[in-house]
């Protein structure tokens, strides 16, 4: 027989006291063979298929029979055929639809429908009512202890189309077959939210007096009997209330949007916690899997912020200066908005403490619009602790990347792993190497955790990684980053960053900020040069929030009234003795003592170089705690002044009958690096040559045997420090000449640079 019809002929599946709406997902058992395969087919060629409740007196196992006049077209989302040959099927209820005709085709069911049409009267009357459902909804649930899944919940009570609401309300409801159908019929919205309001309503009573018979029936029982109960509860291995359960998470599953592996896996530990008694200690260890199933953001994503003009705004209202930083971070944000993805390039902050690396991190996931985590890995040495622990283990947890994205309830998070360089290995495995994985675009699309033992799709996390150096990170894994230095915040700048935002945010915090008390100038400039030392602002807040404390109290005690401007005497007064001295130019020309530029963690220094010529037999002294490279610098200098002698007017021989001594002060900080080895070579000639170096020069450059004079870094922070200092005449590489446009103008304000490329140049220079 063929069915021929100019209306849409669909497969269609009758069901026996079961009524499908749209807008929910739902698990089916296919016991009839011929059924199965009309299901299958229309699944392998991804078409609908009609679903409608049979009417009373109808077989189930008959393959033909009266059904309702209305149905609903479903997509079928899965298929599983089990070990006794029947076919589990998840279904997703489309839209309504109207019954015209039904035809028998080889034992199997086909309609021909036509759309169905509901309507609204009264759009007020049906906003109305859709509020009474939803808050009837939300008691039923939690007088009948029915735990809906709380993206289902969320789902109803953002829904503002009232249909929606009444199907799904409808389909999780406990009315009666015959009532669904009823409802099901309804084309009119407001009569449909009407029916399940009063079928809610009258649950939710009879719930009511269930539980007071109930508690006074507990009242009756006397405590002997409650042992035998619970003994013969436990004896029953799969008792109702355990079924119940495992109904209930099948439930929560199939409501939830995952992936089909995902949700097999699960569906796999709900079949074994059937078979488990319900106290049992290993019953615990399923549901608590299958939670973790539940709890974790599969496919929920934050909508993208694509917004470069935006994102710009947030970084420069949350961070001062970072110029070169924040510019780097606008190009990966629009590149990761134009493709669409967040595949590339893993971003990794690095620099010393306080320069902003987290909250730059916080930054980013505001720009963009998504939910932030951080995840500090100091101290990490077990593997697990990334990539999580087998279910064999008590306590076994998953990852901290897993646990992470659980907490962001989004699976496009902004993630950040602090500290990735204060990581270790030892006999429980190396994390690392467990972070390759995750932090590989090419593989983290099926990242596996031990505890889920399930691949998860990190792929669309925005990872950042911070670090203070990346000597301690291991090559495999610094080769997945791409490294932004932060060089820390010069002076003009935590001058900017304490005026603009600690201050503020201080005084706001301490409660004074209507008080009209304010920090001058002279006092922030105390601070940071007098009681901190450091490349971030971290303890410089520390310093103004200890100076904030002492003011309350002031206040509080009424002892005297503070000063409305606190100056640089009144920084004194409340923070004591300066703990660092700032640098100082010598008040005039000397012999032998040239100053030179270092960069430290804390920023750049002052670093004067003294030398003394005395009779000796050509040793070479050198104190001052210098590094390995910095002694290197000083024996390169003194072999550029030997080649040199002649055209410096020495004796070929001088060093024959001399000790030279070159001593930096500060002879307890450790000082290295090979910038100073035209500093160390000027002191020397001016100590043999007798002739004087001006006091308001500095200078920096690596220095070779043939003298020139190579780039350093950190020109900047020395250019800052020399200003600080009074320096009036800086020397700098030629080659340096490219990093001036970095340098802020107020720094160079006022200093005069020449760039030189030999070390002839600067003895001309520097010397009288």
């Amino acid at each position: 027989m063929k069915i021929v019809a100019s209306e849409p002929v669909m497969p269609l599946l009758a069901l026996t006291d079961i009524v499908v709406f749209p807008h929910t997902i739902i698990p089916l058992l296919i016991e009839n063979p011929r059924a199965a395969e009309a299901v299958c087919a229309a699944y392998e060629a991804g078409r609908e298929i009609l679903v409608a409740c049979r009417r009373h007196g109808t077989a189930e196992g008959s393959a033909s029979g009266p059904v309702h006049s209305v149905g609903v077209s479903c997509r079928v989302l899965q298929l599983l055929r089990l070990a006794d040959g029947q076919l589990k099927i998840f279904i997703e209820g489309r839209a309504r639809k109207l019954i015209k005709t039904v035809h028998t085709l080889e034992d199997n069911l086909y309609a021909t429908t036509e759309p169905f049409i509901d309507f609204i009267v009264d759009e007020r009357e049906a906003e109305a009512l859709r509020r009474l459902v939803l808050e009837a909804f939300k008691e039923y649930a939690e007088r009948l202890s029915i735990d809906i899944a709380q993206d289902l919940m969320e789902k109803v009570v953002n829904q503002e189309d009232a249909g929606v609401v009444s199907d799904i309300v409808a389909s999780y409801s406990s009315m009666k077959t015959d009532t669904k159908q009823e409802i099901l019929e309804e084309s009119h919205i407001e009569s449909r939210l009407e029916r399940i309001y009063e079928s809610l309503r009258s649950e939710i009573e009879i719930a009511r007096i269930k539980e007071e018979v109930r508690e006074k029936t507990r009242r009756k029982t006397t405590s002997s009997q409650r042992p035998s109960s619970a003994a013969q509860m436990y004896t029953q291995g799969g008792s109702q209330e355990g079924e119940d359960e495992a109904a209930m998470l099948e439930r929560q599953l199939m409501a939830k949007s995952m992936p089909v592996h995902a949700r097999e896996k699960a569906l796999q530990e709900i079949r074994r916690l059937r078979m488990m008694p319900p106290m049992s200690a290993e019953a615990t260890v399923v549901r608590n899997y299958v939670d973790w199933f539940l709890a974790l953001p599969w496919d929920e994503t934050t909508e993208d912020k694509k917004d470069i003009a935006f994102a710009q705004k947030v970084l420069d209202e949350d961070h001062y200066g970072l110029g070169k930083v924040k510019e780097r971070i606008l190009e990966y944000l629009a590149v990761q908005q134009m493709v669409g993805t967040t595949r590339g390039a893993i971003l990794c902050l690095v620099g010393p403490p306080g320069v902003g690396k987290t909250s730059l991190g916080k930054s980013i996931a505001r720009a963009t619009g998504r939910k932030f985590v951080r995840v500090s890995l100091g101290g990490v040495r077990d593997e697990a602790e990334i990539k999580g622990h087998r279910r064999t283990y008590i306590g076994a947890l998953p990852g901290k990347i897993i646990q992470g994205i659980r907490r962001a309830q989004s699976s496009n998070p902004v993630f950040l792993l602090d500290e990735v360089d204060k990581m270790s290995m030892d006999f429980r495995g190396d994390p690392s190497s467990a972070l390759l994985e995750a932090l590989d675009p090419e593989q983290n699309s099926a990242f596996n955790d031990h505890y889920l033992d399930c691949d998860y799709d990190v792929s669309r996390v925005m990872f950042i990684t911070t670090a203070n150096t990346t000597h301690t990170i291991p090559a495999p894994l610094l080769d997945r980053m791409e490294l932004i230095h932060l060089e820390g915040y010069t002076s003009y700048d935590k001058l900017k960053i304490a005026t603009n935002h600690i201050v503020p945010k201080q005084l706001r915090l301490h409660g004074i900020e209507d008080r009209g008390i304010r920090f001058s100038q002279s006092a922030i400039r105390t601070v940071i040069h007098e009681y901190t030392r450091e490349a971030g602002v971290r303890n410089m807040e520390k310093e103004i929030s200890s100076i904030c404390r002492k003011l309350v109290r002031s206040i509080v005690s009424g002892a005297e009234p503070p000063r409305r401007v606190l100056t640089r005497r009144d920084v004194h007064e409340y923070l004591g003795v300066p703990r660092f001295r700032r640098a100082r130019l010598s008040s005039g020309d000397a012999v032998g003592v040239v100053n030179g530029l270092a960069w430290t963690e804390a920023g750049g220094v002052l670093l004067k170089v003294e030398t003394t010529v005395v009779p000796g037999k050509g040793k070479l002294l050198l104190t001052g705690k210098m590094g390995e490279v910095m002694q290197e610098s000083a024996q390169a200098s003194m072999s550029y002044v030997r080649s040199r002698a002649q055209s410096l007017g020495l004796d070929a021989n001088f060093y024959d009958k001399l000790d030279i001594h070159i001593h930096i002060p500060e002879g307890a900080v450790p000082k290295d690096g090979p910038s100073a080895g035209v500093t160390m070579a000027t002191a020397v000639v001016s100590a043999l040559t007798s002739r004087s170096v001006k006091a308001d020069l500095a200078m920096t450059g690596e220095l070779t045997l043939g003298g020139r004079v190579l780039p350093v870094g950190g020109l900047k922070e020395k250019l800052l420090a020399a200003k600080e200092a009074g320096v009036t005449t800086v020397l700098i590489p030629a080659e340096n000449e490219k990093d001036l446009s970095d340098t802020p103008r107020e720094i160079l304000k006022g200093i005069k640079v020449h760039l030189v490329e030999h070390m002839d140049e600067i003895i001309a220079l520097a010397l009288n």
